[in-house]
Order: C-alpha cells, then structure tokens, then sequence
C-alpha cells in the first residue's frame, strides 16, 4: 500500500510566507500550481505546502523527523530563522519548533535509533 501525504498551512501573506519556508526548508519550492500555493518535496510522496487564506491563517502544526536535527538547525540558522522552542525527551528524542508569522507551528525532530 502506498501512502502519499499533502500537509497544507494557511498563511495571510503568501509572498511572505513563501519567503520563511523557503528559508526554512533551505530550497524554493518544487512547484507553485497557482499564484497562492507553493508546494515543497519533503520526500518520495511527501509535499509539504502554503496557501494563501486571510480569513483563516494559522493552527497549524507540523513535525518534520529529520536524521542529523543538529544539521538542519544550523542550516536553517544561516538563512536567519530561529527556533521559538527546544525540547527533549525522556527517550532522548529532541524537537526544535519554528513559528511562521501567522503561528503556524513547523517542527524538526530526532528520534534516537
């Protein structure tokens, strides 16, 4: 069985928000099917995308697992974002959040192997 997954994010400012998430992600996104939506390759079957809704921007929470957290926060560090919370947990399982200015919630995790 495949699975495939689109997780959308509401944003009020398209062009702004195509701006941090491209910062985020650390490329621009793979395909933008209109002037309101850009959508992102996370992996085989997995998009992660914006679209623009000014009347109901936010909510969103999103946790990417990642290999090498520390890598990727750094990437991310070198275009300007930082993260707005840290976690670990008892397992030794970390979480770094990044907030977009709507509040919509995009996460990177490590889980230990």
């Amino acid at each position: 069985m495949s699975i495939d997954l689109f997780a959308g994010i509401r944003v009020r400012d398209y062009v702004a928000a195509r701006t941090w998430y491209t910062r985020v992600l650390g490329a621009e996104p793979d395909f933008c099917p209109n002037d309101t939506e850009a959508v992102w390759r996370l992996d085989d079957h997995r998009f992660l995308y914006i679209q623009e809704d000014v009347e109901h921007p936010g909510h969103a929470l999103h946790t990417v697992l990642v290999d090498d957290l520390d890598a990727r926060v750094a990437a991310i560090a070198a275009q300007g974002p930082t993260p707005v919370l840290r976690e670990e947990y008892p397992n030794g399982a970390r979480k770094v959040v990044y907030r977009d200015a709507d509040g919509n919630e995009l996460g990177f995790g490590e889980v230990p192997a």
